[in-house]
C-alpha cells in the first residue's frame, strides 16, 4: 500500500506552462464572475416572473448532469491544450455576439437561457481537459500547491474584483459586462494556445472502443478506487446540502436576521475572504495532515459553522461562521481535486474527473428544492441546519477511508490501475 497525500507542499514553477495556465484561469475567472452576476440582473430587467429568472441559473447546472460524462470521455481522446483554447475561442465569440444583441436591444429570456446552457455545455469539455492537463505542466509533488494557487487566484479575481465591478460596468451599459467577459475568453484562449506540452501517453484503445465504453471505464475506475469512491460520495452529500444553503442564504440574512442587502454583501464577502485564507494556509495544513485527513477535518469544522448559522441569531456570528466555512471549503476543494489527479491513470483523468464532477454535482438541484421547502415549512433558518445534517452524513462517509494507507485499485477488465500519490 502506498500513502495518499497531496504532495510535500512543493511549489510549482511559475515560468513556462503553469504560469500561462494560471493567468488564463484567473482571467477567465474574472470574466465568469462578470457574466454570472450580470445574467440574473439582466433577466430581472426582462421579466418579473421568478421561475423564468431561476431558469437562467438552473441552466448553469443542467449541462453538467447531461453532458459531464461525455465531456470527460472526449477530453481523454483529444489534445487537451487544443480543446481548451478552441472552447475558449468559441465561448468568446458566443458571448461577444450576445453582448451585441444586448446592446441592440434584442435580449430575451430565451436567449439568456440558451446562452447559459451552451456555455456550460462547452465548459464540461474545458474543465475536464484542464484537470487532465495540469499534471503535464507541474510535478506530481507540486499538484496540491498548483491547485491551491489556481483556485485562490480565481477567487480573488472572481469574488473580490469581478462581482463588485458589475454595477459599475452595467451603469455604463447593460452589454458591457458581457463584452468584457468575451475579451477574457479570447485572451485566455491565446494564453492556452501558447502552451507547449507533450501529449500524455495513452494506452492503445481496444478495437471497437466507443465513447460509451470510455465513459463506463471512467465510472468503473472511480468506483473501484476506495479513496475516490468515498470522497465522491462525501462530496455529493455536501453539494446536496450546499444547494439548500446557497438557494436560501439571501432569505436567511435578509429575513431571519433582518440584516438587509448590506448584511448579505458582508456575508458573501466573508465567505470569499475565508476561501482566500484557506488557499494560502493549505500549503502548511495539508502536508502536516495528509489530503484525506484534511478533507475530513474541513467537513467536520464546516458542520459546526453551519450549526452556528442556523441557531445564533446574529449577523456577526453568521459572518464569522461563513468565513470559517469558506476557509475549510477551500481546503476541501483543493485536496479533493489533487487526490483525483494523483490517483487516476494519466490517460483516464478526463473520464474519472468527469465522473467525479457529475456524480458530485447531481444533488445540488435537489438540495435547492429541499432548502426552499424547509424554509417554507419550518422557518428561514432551517436550511442551514438541513445543510449541517448533510455534512454530518458526508463526514461519516469519509471515516472508512480516513487513513492515508489505502489500497490502489487493481487492474480489472482492461481498466488501467490508478496511480498512487508519492
Amino acid at each position: 500500500m502506498t500513502a495518499i497525500g497531496a504532495g510535500d507542499g512543493r511549489a510549482p514553477a511559475w515560468r513556462g506552462g503553469f504560469g500561462r495556465l494560471w493567468s488564463a484561469a484567473v482571467l477567465s475567472g474574472f470574466g465568469d464572475a462578470l457574466r454570472t452576476a450580470a445574467l440574473p440582473l439582466l433577466a430581472a430587467s426582462l421579466t418579473d416572473r421568478p421561475l423564468l429568472i431561476a431558469a437562467v441559473t438552473a441552466c448553469g447546472y443542467l449541462p453538467w448532469i447531461v453532458f459531464g460524462l461525455l465531456g470527460g470521455a472526449v477530453a481523454d481522446r483529444v489534445d487537451q491544450r487544443r480543446a481548451m483554447w478552441t472552447v475558449d475561442a468559441v465561448r468568446g465569440l458566443l458571448v461577444a455576439s450576445f453582448a451585441a444583441a444586448v446592446a441592440l436591444g434584442h435580449a430575451s429570456i430565451a436567449l439568456l437561457v440558451a446562452l447559459a446552457f451552451t456555455l456550460t455545455t462547452l465548459q464540461t469539455l474545458f474543465d475536464n481537459a484542464a484537470t487532465a492537463l495540469l499534471p503535464a505542466l507541474v510535478d506530481r509533488e507540486a499538484l496540491g500547491s498548483a491547485n491551491a494557487r489556481l483556485m485562490t487566484g480565481q477567487k480573488v479575481t472572481g469574488g473580490l474584483l469581478g462581482a463588485p465591478a458589475v454595477p459599475v460596468l452595467t451603469a455604463a451599459g447593460a452589454a458591457l459586462p458581457f463584452a468584457a467577459d468575451a475579451a477574457t475568453f479570447l485572451v485566455a484562449a491565446a494564453l492556452v494556445a501558447s502552451l507547449r506540452t507533450a501529449a500524455p501517453e495513452r494506452t492503445p484503445r481496444p478495437a471497437g472502443s466507443t465513447l460509451r465504453r470510455d465513459i463506463t471505464d471512467g465510472l468503473r475506475t472511480l468506483w473501484r478506487d476506495r479513496a475516490l469512491r468515498g470522497l465522491c460520495a462525501s462530496t455529493a452529500l455536501c453539494n446536496t446540502g450546499m444547494g439548500a444553503l446557497v438557494a436560501t442564504l439571501v432569505v436567511l440574512v435578509t429575513g431571519w436576521l433582518d440584516a438587509g442587502s448590506g448584511g448579505y454583501a458582508a456575508a458573501v464577502t466573508a465567505y470569499t475572504l475565508g476561501g482566500l485564507a484557506g488557499g494560502v494556509a493549505n500549503r502548511w495544513i495539508t502536508p502536516a495532515l495528509g489530503a484525506l485527513r484534511t478533507v475530513l477535518l474541513a467537513g467536520a469544522v464546516q458542520t459546526g459553522a453551519l450549526v452556528v448559522m442556523g441557531t445564533v441569531r446574529s449577523l456577526a456570528a453568521l459572518v464569522a461562521a461563513l468565513a470559517v466555512f469558506g476557509f475549510m471549503g477551500m481546503l476541501w476543494n483543493v485536496n479533493s481535486t489533487t487526490l483525483m489527479q494523483q490517483r487516476a491513470p494519466a490517460d483516464m483523468l478526463g473520464r474519472v474527473g468527469s465522473a467525479f464532477r457529475t456524480l458530485a454535482v447531481a444533488g445540488a438541484p435537489l438540495g435547492a428544492l429541499l432548502g426552499g421547502a424547509a424554509a417554507t415549512a419550518w422557518g428561514l433558518n432551517t436550511p442551514a441546519l438541513l445543510t449541517a445534517a448533510f455534512f454530518v452524513l458526508s463526514v461519516l462517509s469519509l471515516i472508512p477511508v480516513r487513513k492515508e494507507d489505502v489500497p490502489v485499485v487493481a487492474p480489472d477488465d482492461g481498466v488501467t490501475t490508478a496511480h498512487a500519490a508519492r
